[in-house]
């Protein structure tokens, strides 16, 4: 498989991860929309009512702390890494523009599914406050 089929196949909507979440909190009895583009950075998961958005980010593509997210790519750096950094800004900029505007943003990290039982924790505090 060539890189470029490789690439193709990894999805931004609809992830893993994503449906993961969705279940999750779909069974907590919360409803919210989806990709809102209206909204910066197109959130996962929007609660409009409540004003708060949910993003999934993998660690890699978001340059997330953990053993995952700080790894470099192996090849073509040149366009990698530069890549890596506009989506980590792309983040930071719009977490500013949806907290200036009075929405509540969570981030769930890919590596966070490895203990599911913290995770529901984590989204049910952040949904009730």
């Amino acid at each position: 498989m060539t890189r470029s089929e490789n690439m193709r196949r990894i999805k931004s909507k609809n992830t893993k991860p994503e449906l993961i979440v969705r279940k999750i909190i779909w069974s907590m009895g919360y409803r919210y929309r989806l990709h809102r583009k209206d909204l910066p950075g197109k959130p996962d998961i929007v609660f409009a009512r409540l004003k708060k958005v949910i993003f999934v980010h993998g660690c890699f593509w978001h340059g997330h702390t953990c053993k995952e997210g700080s790894r470099n790519p192996k090849s073509n750096l040149e366009y990698w890494l530069p890549k890596r950094q506009r989506n980590i800004e792309k983040d930071r900029q719009s977490i500013q523009t949806l907290k200036a505007a009075g929405w509540d943003i969570f981030i769930v990290w890919e590596c966070e599914f490895k203990n599911l039982d913290y995770l529901k924790k984590q989204l049910l505090e952040f949904l009730e406050n």
